[in-house]
Order: C-alpha cells, then sequence, then structure tokens
C-alpha cells in the first residue's frame, strides 16, 4: 500500500518473514523467525528505506499492528521535512516506538541520500572501530560446545555475548557459561553477558561476582524491567560494569538511573529509531555513561542504521542480520569483526532483490 504525502512523496509498506539460521533463546523465551514490517518513503528521486522488527514489549505485536499505527498518524502529519518534528509528533500521537524506528530510518536515509552523503557523516560520526558482539543464546552446555565453533570459528569473530538468566536458574548459568570457557581456553575471545533482567537481586549479586572471576567483561540488564529500585544496591559493590537495556528505553530514563548504573544499551526498536538513539547519545554521554547498541530480530536495513551511529559508541551488538537464513537485504557487511557502515549515500542497506 502507498500513502501519498504530498505530490511528490510517497511512503509505502511491505511485510517478509525472516527466519533464523540458529533458534534464540532468552530468558523470555525462545524464537526462530518472525515477519518485520519495511517502509519506503519516496520523494520521486530517491527512496529511503526503514525496517521494524515488532515486538509488544515495544507497543506492535505485529506488523499489521505497527503499519495501522503508522498509517493512521500519516493521515493527518503530511509534512515530513523535518525527520525530529515527525519523531517528537509521532511520539505524542502514540506510535509504538518500534513502527516508528521504521519510518524515522527510511527518513534519515532519504536524507542522507538526498545530500548524496552516507548517513555516518551526515551525523557527524566516523566508522567503529569496535567488534560487534555475537550472540549465543541460552542453551545446554552440550548444545553451547556444538554452536560455539559454528558461530564464532568460521567467521573470525573474537567477541561473545552469552545470553544467561535461565528459567532453569544460576546453576543451568553456570554449566553453560563454563562451557563458554572452556573454548576460550583453546580459542581466547572476549565475553560479554546479557541476562535480559532473568536475575533477582540476590542472584545478580552472586552471578555477578562469580563471572568476574571468569573472564566477564560486563553484566547488561542484570534485573528484571520494573525492579530498577534495586540497581543501586547492586551497584554499590559491583565487581563488574553494569549496563542496562530494558531499564533504559529513551534519553528521559537515563537520569533516573544514571546513579547507578555504569552504562546504557540503545535499540533502535526501543527508542524509535536513529532520532532516539541520538539524543540517547548525548544524554549518556552528558551523564559520562558508557553506551552500547544492540538489535532485535532485524536484518541489514535496520542494522546499516544501527551502523551509522556505532562510531559515537563504546560497545557493539549488531549481529542479528548474521543469524538469518537468508538476510533479503544486504549493507552491513562484517569486516574485520565489524559491522561496518558503506562508504555510499544513505545507511548503505537495500533489498537484495532491488
Amino acid at each position: 500500500m502507498k500513502i501519498p504525502i504530498d505530490r511528490f512523496m510517497k511512503v509505502a509498506f511491505k511485510t517478509l518473514y525472516l527466519k533464523k539460521l540458529y533458534p534464540l533463546r532468552i530468558s523470555r523465551g525462545v524464537r526462530d523467525g518472525q515477519s518485520n514490517l519495511y517502509v519506503s518513503v519516496t520523494d520521486g528521486k530517491h527512496t529511503g528505506w526503514g525496517e521494524t522488527s515488532p515486538g509488544t514489549s515495544e507497543g506492535a505485536s505485529s506488523p499489521e499492528e505497527a503499519q495501522r499505527q503508522l498509517e493512521s498518524f500519516l493521515k493527518t502529519h503530511k509534512d515530513l521535512s523535518s525527520v525530529q518534528d515527525t519523531y517528537d509528533d509521532a511520539m505524542l500521537a502514540g506510535v509504538a516506538p518500534c513502527a516508528l524506528a521504521a519510518l524515522d530510518i527510511a527518513l534519515w536515509d532519504l536524507k542522507a541520500k538526498k545530500a548524496q552523503l552516507p548517513l555516518y557523516e551526515l551525523l557527524g560520526f566516523s566508522k567503529s572501530k569496535h567488534a560487534t558482539s555475537i550472540t549465543l543464546g541460552i542453551m545446554s552446555p552440550a548444545e553451547a560446545k556444538k554452536r560455539l565453533p559454528l558461530i564464532l570459528k568460521n567467521q573470525g569473530i573474537k567477541t561473545l555475548k552469552v545470553k544467561l538468566g535461565s528459567n532453569d536458574g544460576i546453576e543451568a548459568d553456570k554449566a553453560m557459561y563454563t562451557e563458554v570457557l572452556n573454548y576460550h581456553q583453546q580459542h581466547p575471545i572476549a565475553i560479554r553477558v546479557d541476562a535480559n533482567g532473568g536475575w533477582t537481586l540476590d542472584e545478580a549479586k552472586h552471578m555477578m561476582h562469580w563471572l568476574s572471576e571468569r573472564n566477564c567483561e560486563y553484566v547488561e540488564q542484570p534485573l528484571k524491567e520494573g525492579q530498577e529500585h534495586d540497581l543501586p544496591e547492586l551497584y554499590k559493590g559491583r565487581p563488574l560494569p553494569i549496563f542496562v537495556d530494558e531499564s533504559c528505553r529513551f534519553a528521559r530514563d537515563i537520569p533516573k538511573w544514571a546513579h547507578a548504573v555504569d552504562g546504557v544499551n540503545m535499540k533502535l526498536m526501543k527508542c524509535g529509531g536513529i532520532t532516539g538513539a541520538l539524543r540517547i547519545i548525548a544524554t549518556a554521554k552528558a551523564f559520562g555513561l558508557q553506551t552500547m547498541i544492540g538489535c532485535m530480530g532485524e536484518s541489514s536495513i535496520s542494522i546499516a542504521a544501527g551502523a551509522a551511529v556505532s562510531g559515537a559508541l563504546d560497545h557493539i551488538d549488531l549481529d542479528s542480520h548474521l543469524n538469518l537464513n537468508p538476510d533479503p537485504c544486504e549493507g552491513a557487511p562484517l569486516i574485520n569483526e565489524i559491522t561496518m557502515p558503506l562508504a555510499i549515500p544513505g545507511h548503505g542497506a537495500k533489498f537484495k532483490s532491488v
């Protein structure tokens, strides 16, 4: 469906099912694929592309719901010339952040293409110099032993994010992590942990001390969203840096927890796209916090948009497109372990069939 904005600009939608190469299990469940919504904005000469990876926690549980929200918003919001104003108006209108992300990314892509600049240059950033983490979902030690060489060695990756917070408890977490250490002894890798809010305060204290003695660099989202009141106690005696993810969706959340964390993890689907990410970066830096960017079940379209801001960040976790079978898009290549933005106008990603 195409929505005419004015006599030049049009917005269109398409939905595709993305199958994962390896199912991903985290503390909240397991996924082997999902349907994503793609949004294009055309001015008659250039076309910008964006992507929604829907989720109930992000305000739209399906691509159909995301599209309905955007169509409703675009019936009254006809001026897309200012990306910032469009973002603010959509947020005020209650558009889900994951739905807004697709429109926002497409508008930034279009703006960069019209300026004949790579998006990262338009935003004033350099290319990232940090390796991306490759994610290992929750699994048994036996599964981890088989999976690790497949996802790391074959691509020359040396940075791993381990998902913990198993529903089977911290002993299951320890057993899986120990298998990661066994791999690490033969093939040294950097190891980070994301608990996805799967621990209680006492479990988080115990696990962080246990992990600090076993080559872990930091822990992401140790406590469940809604349990942020326990962050100051966890922060006081922390043996590892603490990053928050679900507990920090927008820049306005940062001042509430800046005194009790070491860094924030932004996701374009959480904050509504590049505009929201830029505000998180600025606010986090104002509070002296480290920054990270993560992803959800996204293809190269959204990953390329994330890569465009990654030059300003401390840690990168842009790998979901590497776990698709196949990725229908291209333009966010892995080069020397770095998810690299392309030096072409826009965010650099496109559909392979286009």
